[in-house]
């Protein structure tokens, strides 16, 4: 049989390779809608995928173990053990992979009381029998020992599971020092700590290998123990049945019934329903083009049904203007914006598509109808808006944005280009160039199209939302796009000089506390390395262990907080110091670059980025701010008013969050206590310890405010005990406590996540729903964690509802002033006001906030003033 005709078979570690895809992918980044992590499934098939590109096998085979229950643990009950637990993420994942793996015609394979590493072996044997070219595809280093002139190793490097080290025999010898089939040997030796099989004392593997290269064998090692001088001598006489056992459960099975012949792993066709089926329900849209190219099924471009657009027509203004007239319904719009600007636009109904470059012309011949009532879809509408008015036209009449309805219907995995929405809601495939080609053979979708997709799209996303939730489109989401535009082009005023004075503060406090943090330990060493503070941190100073992590012992924020707690050290108060100004000093620089020729930053305001409905901001991210510190108000007085206005104005909701608890649980006891004007805190306190209002300390009045504030987030006993440094013992009878004094409040969170696990979602005062399908997770941390997140999300859902409808009517009432809104930074608005305008802006924020809903207990709005944002603040 000659070279090119002998068949090539690849072996693949099912587990190997999908826990080590798990820890090479971001776990949050690579969900499905209906939240099952994915990362470990997705980077195994992109290895895959890419082992059958590279490798062209013959004949393919993936296996899994099934248990731990083998007869390596019957002889030695600690095998594996100590293990750390499988991440909750990770669960779940294995049985899809498998399922993705049969669709595509791949056989799986693992069998009963034994691991995945003895298939691999026999089938490894088998091939080469009959020989095959056998690849071995592993991430266990036991399976080194299967290399031999006709398999090879292909083994994952430090980078993850996309660069593959191939081992041939000359290639282990080159870095083990032996032979491939004394790999084993070594092991035996040095022991395993994955699989807990402790080696000899003091020996490494350059011992183990000086002394198999001496004696020739390992058997020869043991039976030449007593001339073996010194500590390594005796401690290897005193582990001899230890390598002895290590070297029987270290070899691979190469016998065991595997009940498959080789030739029924030929690679052949795809089930090609079967893989579109499961590739949609893992959300694998790119991966599924690449599986299909490989193994020949059709790709999507063949295989997606498309609805042939019309003729794009490009009539001249005249023409145009005419055209928008006579449109019906709602006319889907995408304008091309580059440097912020406009510069072509197209306009379609379901039958028609017009486009046109831009220009004075054509602004003049759009005009009125961009600023009629008439309904208008916009793909991600804001830098659109935004673009049409910085050409000088205004635009009302937004009907439709598809990619914020489409979060709207999927606020835990929005789609997030106009791509995805047309494969998700029409089931066909958005004309696109090929971004790697430098001229691509199939030119994209023009702006026409792309209008015509807008607003096909558009339709179909809404009638997949139920009722409320198209209400709280059309009056809440909609309304607030527009009002965002006009606060990202407007800005807010920054003083470079404040904050460039700051930062030279700070970047001088970070380096003395750098130097302190040397002298006391004696030398220097890179503070924002966790490599080197692991060593000064557990080595060299010996501190209690943190959480373990892959690459050591965690020094995150959160881990040092509660270090210096257990341990306090100078070294450890002085880092944590450094870090702080380290990182107010970048939030700093971050919003002084921000800073434009005019003296204003424009944050943009992202709409889809939370589950609950909350904004967030970016470039610069102003979320991040710090809070009620000196330093924070040191930055907030560099947001100042701006040049011809009189004064800033801040407002924002006391308390709204437990407002809206009191609301949705109708508890008599926090109704009264909003309703009556009563201090909050002061008033829980008094009913749960017992005592009068005024006799209430301030360390009662801190422990029930964490404890209504956690409870909206699901705090348990052990958090709240960790929060305020307490007992866990205490915090659960004040727990009781509070529950036996308002008991509508456990009543309700109770009731909510029950209503959210029969029906598998929340839903705030207005309609939002977010999904929760791990109500119903046989993973009990999945399970609790939706169980937290379901508390929530209909407080904060509809805090952030309230807010937006105060924002959208505040910014509809100053359209006539020339006052206007710059910032909303969670609960707080920032109003830039205009001469003589102070008393009518101060009663429109006054009333629009307090008439934003409609609850069993007011709505509280606290309004400042002052030259800057940190002098307003009330």
């Amino acid at each position: 049989m000659t070279d090119s005709a002998k068949p090539t078979l690849l072996i693949v570690d099912g587990h190997s390779l999908a826990f080590r895809a798990f820890f090479a992918l971001p776990v949050d980044t690579f969900v499905n809608p209906e939240g099952q992590h994915t990362n470990g499934i997705h980077g195994f098939l992109s290895m895959f995928i890419n082992l059958l590109k590279n490798e062209s096998p013959t004949h393919v085979a993936v296996a899994f173990d099934v248990s731990d229950k083998t007869f390596r643990k019957e002889e030695y009950p600690d095998y594996k053990e100590g293990r750390q637990e499988t991440p909750a993420e990770f669960k779940g994942q294995i049985p899809l992979l498998k399922d993705a793996l049969e669709a595509m015609n791949i056989t799986v394979l693992e069998k009963d009381g034994f691991e995945a590493d003895d298939i691999l072996a026999t089938l490894a044997r088998r091939g080469a029998e009959a020989e095959y070219d056998v690849l071995v595809c592993s991430g266990d280093r036991d399976a080194i020992q299967l290399v031999n002139d006709r398999v090879t190793l292909l083994y994952p490097s430090v980078q993850g599971v996309s660069k593959l080290k191939r081992y041939d025999p000359p290639a282990v010898e080159e870095r083990y020092g032996v032979p491939p089939e004394q790999y084993p040997d070594i092991a035996a030796l040095v022991g395993e700590k994955a699989d807990n099989l402790p080696g000899v004392p003091k020996v490494g593997e350059k011992t183990a290998v000086k002394w198999l290269t001496q004696f020739g064998s390992l058997e020869a090692v043991l039976d030449g123990a007593e001339n073996i001088k010194g500590v390594v001598g005796q401690n290897l006489r005193d582990h001899i049945e230890d390598v002895r056992r290590n070297r029987r459960l270290n070899r691979l099975l190469d016998d065991i019934d595997v009940p498959v012949e080789l030739d029924a792993l030929e690679l052949g066709a795809p089930d090609e329903p079967a893989v579109r089926e499961i590739f949609s329900k893992l959300a694998f849209r790119s991966l599924l083009t690449r599986v299909l190219e490989q193994l020949g099924g059709a790709t999507d471009d063949e295989a997606a049904p498309q609805t042939a657009a019309p003729v794009v027509e490009r009539p001249d203004a005249e023409g145009l203007a005419a055209w928008l007239a006579a449109a019906d319904g709602t006319v889907g719009v995408s304008v091309e914006v580059e440097g912020g600007l406009p510069t072509r636009a197209g306009f379609a109904t379901a039958e028609k598509i017009v486009e046109s470059a831009w220009g004075d012309d054509v602004a003049d011949a759009a005009r009125a109808w961009f600023a009629s009532t008439a309904p208008k879809a916009l793909c991600d509408s804001k830098p659109q808006l935004k673009a049409l008015r910085r050409a000088g036209l205004e635009v009302a009449g937004l009907a439709a944005d598809p990619l914020i309805a489409g979060w709207v219907a999927q606020p835990s995995f929005p789609d997030k280009t106009l791509a995805h929405l047309v494969d998700r809601y029409l089931g066909e495939k958005l004309p696109e160039a090929d971004k790697n080609q430098l001229v691509p053979e199939h030119e994209g979708a023009g702006v026409g199209e792309l209008a015509w997709y807008t607003q096909r799209v558009a339709v179909a996303v809404s009638e997949a939302l139920p009722e409320r939730e198209r209400t709280l489109l059309a009056n809440i989401e909609l309304p607030t796009t527009e009002a965002l535009a006009g606060m990202e082009l407007a800005g807010v005023a920054v003083s470079h000089e404040k904050l460039s004075s700051f930062s030279a503060e700070l970047g001088e406090r970070a380096g003395a506390l750098a130097q302190e943090a040397y002298a006391t330990i004696g030398h220097e060493v890179n503070l924002g390395s966790p490599k080197q503070l692991q060593e000064v941190l557990f080595v060299e100073l010996d501190l209690p262990k943190t959480r373990k992590t892959k690459t050591g012992y965690t020094t995150d924020a959160a881990a040092l907080a509660d270090l210096k707690d257990k341990a306090d050290h100078p070294f450890l108060d002085l880092l944590l110091r450094h870090r702080e100004a380290t990182k107010l000093k970048q939030i700093i620089d971050g919003l002084d670059a921000a800073i434009d020729d005019t003296g204003r930053v424009h944050t943009t305001y992202v709409q889809t980025g939370s589950q609950t409905g909350r904004l967030s901001s970016t470039d610069p991210n102003l979320q991040n701010i710090p809070v009620r510190t000196e330093e924070s108000k040191r930055i907030r007085a560099a947001f100042e008013v701006g040049e011809g206005y009189e004064t800033l104005l801040t407002a924002d909701y006391s308390q709204i969050e437990m407002r809206i608890m009191a609301h949705l649980s109708g508890d008599p006891g926090l109704i009264e206590a909003f309703n009556s004007g009563e201090d909050l805190h002061r008033y829980v306190g008094s009913h749960v310890f017992g005592v009068e209002p005024e006799d209430v300390t301030s360390q009662m009045r801190s422990k029930v405010k964490a404890m209504s504030y956690g409870l909206v987030y699901g705090l348990s006993a052990f958090g709240l005990a960790k929060q305020l440094r307490i007992e866990q013992r205490e915090a659960k009878q004040l727990m009781v406590d509070y529950f036996s004094r308002f008991g509508a409040v456990r009543d309700y969170l109770r009731a909510s996540v029950e209503a959210a696990r029969e029906v598998g979602y929340t839903e705030t005062i207005f309609g939002r729903r977010r999904p929760f399908p791990d109500l119903k997770s046989p993973n009990r941390v999945l399970r609790e964690n939706a169980e937290r997140a379901a508390l929530n999300a209909p407080i904060q859902g509809s805090a952030a509802d309230i807010m937006k409808i105060a924002l959208i009517r505040i910014d509809e009432d100053l359209a006539d002033l020339g006052s206007r809104i710059m910032l909303q930074i969670h609960d707080e608005l920032v109003i830039e006001v205009a001469p003589g305008e102070w008393d009518a802006v101060e009663k429109i924020v006054r009333d629009r906030m307090g008439s934003a809903a409609e609850l069993s207990v007011p709505l509280d709005v606290q309004v400042g003033h002052g030259d800057d944002w940190n002098e307003a603040a009330h």
